[in-house]
């Protein structure tokens, strides 16, 4: 009888408890991994449009504004008012960004329509407040997607065609897109409405 080159080892064959070995080793690598997590990300923002070079009037603020700490514009009777998505950028060009805020009331059942709302900064105070409203909830529309791009705000509204299609059900499709522009927030013509 010829003998292998490598003699037969015990523990190359696997058994239970090297599973759970392994399975124990990875969950540890795996909690440790959502602990340990790198430092947000930050760039400045590209393309779309210039601003003179000169003094700049108040305070620079790097972080954008929390449209947790302001009182959006909404009736909301006894449930609050809920930031379901927003976006930040640089929307006027003064070197500060601003954050876009979708909104709706926290309402127990159905489909509540969305606010879209812009904050900024206190050029005094730093404190954030509502300077523009992009969509009023009394327009019955759902944002479902939300973006700051090229110091535009794009967003995706579902809506109705008429006062006769249940809330439940919108039929319409816009994708809408708001530039600053002479002092106020001014809609690009939106795309034909779609039929979800």
């Amino acid at each position: 009888m010829q003998h292998p080159a490598v003699p037969d080892l015990s523990h190359t064959h696997t058994r239970p408890i090297h599973w759970v070995a392994t399975a124990t080793a990875l969950a540890g690598v795996v909690a440790l991994s959502s602990v340990l997590q790198p430092d947000a990300a930050t760039a400045a923002q590209t393309g779309g449009h210039t601003t003179a070079a000169g003094p700049r009037s108040g305070p620079a603020h790097l972080a954008p504004p929390d449209p947790a700490a302001v009182s959006f514009p909404l009736e909301c009777g006894p449930v609050k008012a809920v930031v379901q998505k927003q976006a930040s950028g640089d929307l006027d060009g003064d070197g500060r960004p601003e954050t876009v805020a979708v909104v709706h009331c926290d309402a127990p059942m159905g489909t509540p329509p969305d606010g879209v709302y812009v904050v900024t900064r206190n050029a005094d105070d730093g404190k954030p407040r509502v300077v523009a409203t992009l969509v009023d909830p009394k327009d019955r529309r759902t944002a479902t997607a939300l973006a700051v791009r090229d110091g535009a705000v794009h967003a995706t509204l579902l809506g109705y065609s008429s006062a006769d299609v249940p809330s439940c059900c919108p039929d319409v499709t816009d994708d809408v897109k708001w530039r600053w522009k002479d002092g106020a927030f001014v809609s690009d013509t939106p795309s034909q409405a779609r039929t979800v």
